[in-house]
């Protein structure tokens, strides 16, 4: 199921961002996904589905954003070192 958004964008915002409706409409979905996933706020396999992408897509662009598609916590990493 999908939901129609509205967003209201001065004209100008398109021909500064060299986009036309539909596509800032896709780059704003996969900022948004990108940095929600970024956050921590949700998985890669949800970033994925909001930005409109398969996984493996939404992985090798997040090199766009220059955000790692690891995303661990230094607790997270110390405690895989404890483990090693």
């Amino acid at each position: 199921m999908s939901v129609l958004l509205k967003l209201e964008m001065p004209e100008g915002a398109f021909s500064a961002l060299r986009q036309d409706p539909e596509g800032l409409a896709r780059e704003l979905r996969l900022a948004g996904a990108t940095k929600w996933y970024e956050m921590g706020i949700i998985s890669q396999e949800k970033a994925a589905e909001i930005a409109g992408l398969s996984r493996a897509e939404f992985i090798f662009s997040l090199a766009t954003y220059g955000v790692s598609p690891f995303q661990y916590t230094i607790k997270e990493i110390k405690e895989e070192l404890d483990r090693a």
